[in-house]
């Protein structure tokens, strides 16, 4: 039988723990089945005895990432027997690192949740912007907790999303409640004839064009990018602009398939400002409505001096 693998990644005092701690007292998760929780490191919140009594657990900890092996691994399998397994990744370890190790034939990853503090994140985004990709890259769910009336929703969405496009997004509030954040103000105007977007604000509309297309169904925008592709009918190609998602090294296209009502003459790596019609499309490689510029026209533009998108 498959033993479920929950994983979960982040820094330390990101709320982990207690996160784990609260899907283990959910009975969905603890119908008296034993749970194995691998701890590899020591966090603000214990799993003591009563607690672990009560969700049929057992606790191992892990202090040196050296003694995380497939073997090891193995050995807890055959000394434990669990029917499912929570790991509290240590968030100055490679989860890439771990991702590429062999567990035992009948253990099954099934979600990669992480969880980061909304009162640090900007400390780590600028600081340990590595360290951060790595622990957010690979998850599905992506918890934001500690959340107040200051907090830059735009600001942490489109940061995380330059890593991971795919990630769910929660915002949870100090007092642990989901928190539907009101929106930022947008630094364009929605109802202009045409939404000029400024070189500075193009991180910020494409993530708010990603999370809520239809806000932009049937508008007009005029914005600048570089050419990365064109397709062979010369009706449709890709620009945009990279996005620096661990360090100046490691970069992510965030762009769009735009297309024209006729054959255009571009050519690669040039940079054009485009004014076009946006039209909301299901895209099957990302599964989802995505908006589709429909050009109305285009002209040669000057390479911008600092190319990379912020979202600050």
């Amino acid at each position: 039988m498959d033993v479920p693998v929950y994983l979960f990644t982040g820094f330390l005092e990101s709320g982990k723990s207690s996160m784990m701690k609260e899907t283990l007292s959910d009975p969905e998760f603890n119908d008296g089945s034993k749970t194995l929780i691998l701890a590899c490191e020591q966090g603000e919140v214990e799993f003591d005895q009563k607690f672990l009594k009560q969700t049929h657990s057992v606790l191992v900890t892990v202090e040196d990432k050296e003694e995380l092996t497939a073997d090891y691994l193995e050995k807890l399998e055959q000394e434990y027997r669990p029917k499912q397994v929570f790991i509290e990744f240590n968030g100055m370890w490679s989860v890439t690192e771990f991702l590429d190790m062999e567990f035992p034939i009948n253990w099954m990853l099934v979600q990669i949740i992480s969880t980061v503090d909304a009162q640090t994140f900007m400390m780590y985004v600028n600081n340990m912007r590595s360290l951060m990709y790595d622990q957010l890259v690979h998850s599905e769910m992506i918890l934001i907790n500690r959340c107040d009336s200051n907090t830059k929703k735009s600001f942490l969405r489109s940061n995380i999303k330059a890593i991971n496009k795919g990630a769910q997004i929660i915002y949870e509030s100090v007092d642990g409640g989901i928190n539907d954040l009101p929106e930022d103000d947008l630094p364009f105007d929605l109802n202009a004839a045409v939404i000029d977007i400024q070189d500075d604000d193009y991180g910020l509309w494409y993530m708010d064009a990603l999370d809520h297309p239809y806000k932009y169904d049937g508008k007009v925008v005029r914005f600048k990018g570089k050419v990365v592709h064109v397709e062979n009918d010369k009706r449709s190609f890709v620009m945009g602009r990279y996005a620096m998602v661990c360090c100046a090294e490691d970069t992510s296209l965030i762009g769009y398939l735009c297309k024209c009502a006729k054959p255009v003459q571009l050519v690669l790596n040039e940079w054009i400002v485009i004014t076009a019609r946006i039209e909301v499309e299901y895209d099957e490689e990302y599964q989802r409505n995505l908006v589709v510029p429909h050009v109305q026209s285009l002209q040669p533009t000057e390479e911008l001096k600092d190319d990379l998108v912020y979202f600050s």
